[in-house]
C-alpha cells in the first residue's frame, strides 16, 4: 500500500504543477544554468574536486501535463532544479528541424505515422501527449525555438536520431550557440575528430564506457576539454573509469531513466526516500551528472550535498 500511495502522491504533485503553470510559458522563478562562452562551458563541464553535481533531464522531464520534448516541461523542470535538457531532433518533410524522439508520431502527440512524412505546418495542427498519454494544449517546438529559449537558462545536450550530427553542428553555429548548446556525439574517435573539424570550440557528449576507450581517445590528440564522457546505464564494469575520467578533468555521465526511475515508476523503490538515497549513492560512486526521466526528484535528491562554496557556483542562478 505504501508503494502505490508513494506513486500516487509523485504523479499528483506533478499533475498539480501542470496545472498552475500550463496556461502560458514564463522565465520567472527558474533555476537558471548561465553560461556566455564556449570557454565557460567547457570550464563547467571540467572536473574539479568541489564540482557541484547536474542532473541532465532526458527528453526534458516528462510529467502528467507535459510532454517529452516541449518548452513548457523545460519550463517546468527549471522551476523545481537546475538542470541540463537531453532533447532530439528529428527532419520533417520539408526539413525543418521539430522535436521528437520517437520516428513516429503516435505515442507523443495526437498524431500518427512518421514524423518525416507530414510538413511542419501539418504538425503544428497536432498537440502532444503527456506521460500519461492525455492530450495537451502544447505543439511540437522547432530545435531552433528551442535554442533561442534555451539561452541564458541551461544547457541542451542534443541527440542525434535522424539529424546528421554536421547539421546539428551547424545549426548550433547558425545560432552561435556553442556556450549552451553540445551533441552527442557516436561513433568513437573519428566522428569526434569529424566535429571538431567543423567547430574547434564545440563542447560534445561521447559514449566512453571504459579506460581503453578513453585511452583510444586520449591517443588520438583529442582536446579533452572538449568532452562530457557517458560511461553507462548501470555500475561501470571498470571500478577505475570515474577515477581516470576524473584525472583528466572530464566529467561522467550516468543513466538512471533505464534503472532508478524505472525501479521507482513501476514501484520496486517503494519510498522517496529510497529514491533519493539512490541518486546520491550515484554521486557518492563517482557520477558528476545524473541523466534522470525524473529529473525534478533526482535534482531536489542532491541539491543537499552539493558544496556550498564550490568554484562552479557562479554559473548556477536562481530567480
Amino acid at each position: 500500500m505504501q508503494t502505490w500511495n508513494t506513486f500516487k502522491k509523485v504523479k499528483l504533485l506533478a499533475l498539480l504543477y501542470g496545472i498552475l503553470s500550463v496556461s502560458s510559458v514564463s522565465a520567472q522563478n527558474l533555476h537558471h544554468i548561465v553560461i556566455e562562452s564556449p570557454q565557460e562551458l567547457k570550464d563547467f563541464f571540467r572536473y574539479v574536486p568541489d564540482r557541484i553535481p547536474i542532473i541532465s533531464t532526458h527528453r526534458g522531464g516528462s510529467r502528467p501535463g507535459y510532454p517529452e520534448n516541449c518548452i513548457h516541461t523545460f519550463e517546468n523542470t527549471l522551476r523545481h532544479t537546475w538542470s541540463i535538457l537531453e532533447i532530439d531532433p528529428r527532419y520533417t518533410q520539408d526539413s525543418i528541424m521539430v522535436l521528437m524522439h520517437d520516428a513516429t508520431l503516435d505515442r507523443t502527440s495526437t498524431g500518427n505515422g512518421k514524423v518525416s512524412d507530414y510538413t511542419y505546418a501539418e504538425l503544428q495542427e497536432l498537440r502532444l501527449k503527456d506521460s500519461e498519454g492525455n492530450r495537451t494544449p502544447f505543439k511540437i517546438p522547432t530545435l531552433d525555438e528551442t535554442i533561442i529559449w534555451a539561452k541564458g537558462k541551461t544547457i541542451l545536450i542534443i541527440d542525434q536520431k535522424d539529424v546528421p550530427l554536421e547539421h546539428t553542428i551547424r545549426k548550433i553555429q547558425e545560432h552561435r550557440a556553442q556556450a549552451w548548446a553540445a551533441p552527442i556525439v557516436y561513433g568513437g574517435v573519428e566522428n569526434i575528430q569529424k566535429a571538431l573539424a567543423m567547430e574547434p570550440d564545440l563542447v560534445m557528449e561521447v559514449m566512453i564506457p571504459d579506460v581503453a576507450t578513453l585511452q583510444k581517445i586520449e591517443a588520438a590528440n583529442i582536446p579533452l576539454t572538449n568532452l562530457i564522457a557517458f560511461t553507462t546505464h548501470t555500475e561501470a564494469k571498470d571500478p577505475t573509469l570515474y577515477e581516470q575520467l576524473h584525472k583528466r578533468g572530464i566529467m561522467a555521465i550516468r543513466g538512471s531513466s533505464r534503472t532508478i526511475d524505472r525501479a521507482f515508476l513501476k514501484g520496486e523503490i517503494s519510498t522517496r526516500k529510497e529514491l533519493e538515497e539512490r541518486y546520491r549513492e550515484m554521486i557518492v560512486s563517482g557520477t558528476d551528472i545524473i541523466e534522470a526521466d525524473l529529473g525534478i526528484e533526482a535534482g531536489n535528491a542532491i541539491q543537499p550535498i552539493s558544496p556550498a562554496n564550490s568554484s562552479k557556483r557562479k554559473y548556477f542562478k536562481k530567480d
